[in-house]
């Protein structure tokens, strides 16, 4: 190391003292009064030595370090960050949580007897909402049940009647033959000159009423055949009367079943604030809402600029506001056309001064994970 010692200015100088100024401290006691009767005015100090003092280091050089490794590590986790999230996923926020809403109604009208629920109650399949009157309904099931065996009675009735227009078909084929033979015999006679033709006309007469009366007796046969539906050995369950009746009795069997109204599905019940006893309802009237807590699937309006890789079967990230978390789900459908195609009067947009709008498609995804919204997905 080379050592540099300029002269230093007045008033810059630093002594710096040095063990041997030590061991001679005791004659510099004496100094002052050996320099006491001197007048020559004082020379200046001869310059003194000065050891060399290290510089202190310049500080900087670890943040440099710092800066110059934390800098490219922010731009590539940044970037990363941006090619995982940005450029690979499609998001909205015109996302909606939708499930299955039940109009409930009476099938049958009548008066309310009883309501079972309350507003917002939660139900299971199955439970009883409210009871309508049953008594009418009750008549309705006893006549019909009244026709269903009078019908049966009619149907025993026609095969009994056939049974008879059989016997009289017998009988009438009989007499024919009984009066075709006398016929016979007298036509023989006249035929030898013994008899006059005047003889032949009551036997004749009788010929030809016995002939009708077989026509007769076959004619009811045919009738009583088509009253058991053309087969005379049907079954008295399997004719159209009885069947007819029977189904009479099941329509009333059914209205008196619906006198009790349950639940369709396991949900939530609301609107039943209007659901009193005492009140008449009427058929198909709805009276209140069930909302099913079954099936739930998220609807999501992308605009079309973000339909372009969207496809069935995609995962789908889903946050929903109520709820915190994330809910995994799958994309179910991409809606046909969008929601204006399917309003009540579709915009027609025929005229010079038409503006071009991003149309939004619905998208529908089932969450079947509890984490969060259809909003997101991988293009």
């Amino acid at each position: 190391m080379n050592a540099r010692v300029t002269e230093p200015k007045p008033g810059e100088a630093t002594v710096v003292t040095m063990p041997r100024a030590e061991k001679a401290a005791p004659a510099e006691k004496s100094a002052p009064q050996a320099e006491a009767p001197s007048q020559q005015p004082a020379q200046p100090a001869a310059p003194q030595a000065t050891a060399p003092v290290e510089a202190p280091k310049k500080k900087g050089g670890g943040r440099r370090l710092i800066l110059m490794i934390v800098v490219p590590l922010v731009l590539v986790v940044g970037g990363g960050y941006f090619w995982l999230t940005g450029g690979r996923y499609q998001d909205t926020d015109n996302a909606y949580v939708q499930q299955s809403k039940v109009s409930l109604s009476a099938d049958i009208a009548g008066r309310i007897t009883a309501v079972n629920v309350t507003e917002n109650q939660t139900v299971k399949a199955g439970d009883v909402l409210f009871t309508i009157d049953p008594q009418p309904y009750q008549i309705a099931l006893d006549q019909a049940n009244a026709a269903l065996a009078s019908a049966r009675v009619n149907v025993e009735q026609l095969k009994v009647a056939y049974t008879t227009a059989q016997t009289a078909v017998k009988s009438a084929e009989a007499a024919l033959a009984i009066r075709q033979a006398a016929f016979d015999r007298q036509n023989a006679l006249v035929q030898q000159g013994v008899n006059a033709n005047s003889a032949l006309d009551d036997t004749k007469l009788a010929l030809q009423q016995a002939q009708a009366a077989l026509d007769q007796a076959n004619q009811q046969v045919a009738a009583s055949t088509a009253a058991l539906a053309g087969n005379p050995s049907i079954k008295t369950e399997d004719h159209p009367a009885v069947q007819a009746a029977q189904a009479a009795v099941e329509v009333a069997e059914r209205n008196l079943a619906k006198t009790t109204v349950a639940a369709p599905a396991d949900g939530i019940v609301a609107n039943v604030s209007s659901l009193n006893v005492g009140q008449f309802v009427a058929t198909g009237t709805t009276i209140a809402s069930l909302v099913e807590t079954g099936g739930i699937w998220i609807e999501a309006n992308f605009k079309e600029t973000q339909l372009t890789d969207i496809r069935a079967g995609q995962p789908a990230d889903v946050t929903v506001d109520a709820f915190p978390g994330v809910l995994h789900g799958t994309v179910e459908s991409l809606g046909a056309a969008t929601g204006s195609e399917f309003s009540l009067i579709p915009a027609q947009n025929a005229t010079g001064n038409w503006v071009k709008v991003v149309q939004r498609l619905p998208v529908a995804s089932s969450c079947p994970t509890r984490r969060r919204t259809c909003c997101s997905r991988p293009a």
